[in-house]
């Protein structure tokens, strides 16, 4: 049986202008990028600079747009409208497509990031405002959803191109959620560990829980790795070589999905 899978991470997440370090060491190991639009990190400056190294690098371009909260990192949850949600996703990923189309790609996803992204799965305006803003944006593009999650059969059910996500390098409660950062183990550094937890997400749609227990996903079409991780350079170089050794192919999401 033939496995693909696209990889993804999130970048062009600083400040500053950075020089693009860490992406120029993640970029040339990963499928698609994940490309922060200003709000909950990033500028114009670092918004154009990943969009060119992934350009150069044969990688997807996608959208990651958050919360208004930069201080929080995007990852505090906001009392939004729908409406307000909506808005703010369709602003961020307006202003990264126009930057795209100027330096001449287009964007191929949209993952919100964050608060955003776990927050569709509980608050009814976060999942409509996300639903909404996908609907009134270029309907080719795809929606990145935690894979087997509410969002992502919500999503399904209003006619929205989807890819299901899974996280190779944070730990999952026993419900099916990413156990906060703050909890003991709930981020994963060793680059081994990484790489196998991923091969056991694409080739068998599971992975252990922190109690031990297995949770299964219906589908895996895009495995995440984050680059605020420590040593996330060597983790993702891990990650695609493991996938190479193991003969699973990786390509942009928008190729297979």
């Amino acid at each position: 049986m033939t496995f693909r899978v696209d990889l993804n991470c999130d970048l062009g997440e600083a400040f500053t202008h950075s020089g693009s370090r860490i992406e120029r060491k993640i970029i040339p190991y990963i499928t698609s990028v994940n490309v922060a639009c200003g709000f909950h990190a990033g500028n114009p400056t670092t918004m154009v600079e990943t969009v060119n190294l992934a350009k150069k690098n044969g990688v997807a371009v996608g959208a990651h747009p958050g919360f208004p909260d930069p201080t929080g990192f995007g990852r505090r949850q906001m009392d939004l409208s729908a409406a307000e949600v909506s808005n703010l996703m369709i602003y961020q990923v307006g202003a990264l497509a126009s930057l795209a189309q100027a330096s001449g790609t287009n964007l191929q996803h949209v993952k919100p990031h964050g608060a955003l992204y776990n927050g569709a799965n509980a608050s009814e305006n976060i999942a409509v405002g996300i639903i909404s803003a996908m609907k009134q944006l270029n309907q080719n593009l795809i929606l990145f959803t935690m894979a087997g999650s509410k969002m992502a059969q919500r999503a399904i059910n209003s006619g929205i191109r989807i890819a299901q996500e899974v996280f190779a390098d944070r730990a999952y409660d026993p419900d099916g959620h990413l156990s906060p950062r703050g909890n003991r183990g709930a981020v994963i550094r060793n680059p081994k560990i990484v790489s196998e937890r991923a091969i056991k997400m694409v080739r068998e749609r599971s992975v252990f829980a922190l109690n031990g227990s297995s949770l299964k996903f219906p589908k895996v079409d895009t495995v995440c790795l984050h680059s605020d991780t420590p040593n996330a350079p060597g983790i993702v170089k891990a990650v695609r070589e493991a996938f190479q050794k193991e003969g699973i192919d990786t390509a942009p999401v928008g190729a297979f999905v």
